[in-house]
């Protein structure tokens, strides 16, 4: 049995999980609604977009390894996708992305000025709900929040005179994604009463699952269709944002093994691309390089060194579905 998209083989656990998450849904749409007409109609549009809703998800499943039922727990579920959706208006405006959840950005509704603002509402009702959980809980959501402003900031100014771009990119996934996904783990098993170990375990799960999710869907942009992702296809080469592929292809010009077919992609890629057709060709030629296959072979890696981080822990349904969406998001890159 699914629930949503995590594999959960246990019926009850997958029942349960799928109750308390739509208590998190009933949570989250009061949190985000607003007095003013504007900020409560462009809050409220990613969340009626829907989505995977991953990181509360993650949350709920983590605190099953401890009182699953405090509600604390919900209150730190609201608080991780609040942060997410709040982050998702800011990216999108940076990455001039058309499609977000398979609707119009919410900036291509409302404006990038509206959607950075409604993004810092969003942010701030975070602020305001993490702080009902005491300091701790702040101090974590704070120093996230921070992890993900500098992974979008090292993303828009690339590496540094002398650094190895692809190491520099991996420290972005680990700061843009996978601090959010590590920390709703972590607030998942703190709040459900876990011991110190199985909430830092947990979250070095979350960390190295974070970095699988973002290398899978680099491979995912390039093989999927715009209705399987949610997204246009190509967006990040459009806008010249780095991904692993192109990471990998460039670093084989740079070091000089790049046959000229190799070059020759990577001036395609370099050229204008705001043509529909211009986009297709080069996300075709990508799509065909191996470089590719290599992505894929990373986020394997990455999601295995993922599942290994629960070695420690006791073997039960909770460890079983943690490690079922490890394998999950391998085979999504496969």
């Amino acid at each position: 049995m699914t629930t949503t998209a995590i594999p959960i083989s246990d019926p009850e656990l997958a029942a349960l999980l799928t109750q308390r998450l739509a208590g998190v849904e009933t949570r989250l749409r009061d949190a985000v609604a607003h007095a003013d007409p504007l900020a409560d109609t462009a809050s409220r549009h990613l969340v009626n977009a829907g989505g995977k809703r991953l990181r509360p998800l993650l949350t709920l499943l983590a605190a099953e390894l401890g009182d699953g039922d405090r509600s604390e727990v919900v209150e730190a579920a609201v608080v991780v996708e609040l942060t997410h959706l709040a982050s998702l208006y800011h990216d999108d405006v940076m990455d001039s992305a058309d499609v977000r959840r398979g609707a119009p950005a919410a900036h291509a509704v409302f404006g990038n000025s509206v959607a950075i603002m409604v993004g810092d509402l969003l942010f701030a009702r975070a602020a305001s709900t993490v702080a009902a959980l005491g300091p701790e809980a702040v101090l974590i959501q704070a120093r996230t929040f921070e992890r993900l402003c500098l992974g979008q900031l090292h993303e828009t100014v690339g590496p540094g005179e002398g650094e190895d771009p692809v190491a520099h990119y991996l420290q972005v996934l680990a700061d843009k994604t996978a601090s959010l996904l590590s920390t709703s783990a972590r607030l998942g098993s703190m709040f459900a009463g876990c011991d110190a170990r199985t909430v830092d375990t947990v979250a070095a799960y979350g960390e190295r699952l974070g970095v699988a999710f973002q290398l899978a869907d680099d491979v995912l942009d390039l093989a999927s269709t715009g209705d399987e992702s949610g997204k246009t296809p190509g967006t990040d080469l459009r806008e010249k944002v780095p991904t692993m592929p192109v990471l990998l292809l460039r670093a084989r010009v740079a070091d000089g093994s790049a046959d000229p077919a190799d070059v020759a992609l990577v001036e395609l890629l370099d050229s204008d691309l705001s043509d529909d057709a211009a986009l297709a060709d080069a996300v075709a030629a990508l799509r065909r390089h191996e470089v590719v296959a290599e992505t894929r072979a990373l986020a394997v890696r990455w999601a295995r060194d993922a599942a290994g981080e629960l070695d420690g822990l006791p073997a039960g349904p909770v460890i079983d579905a943690l490690r079922s969406f490890a394998e999950a998001l391998a085979d999504r890159a496969a």
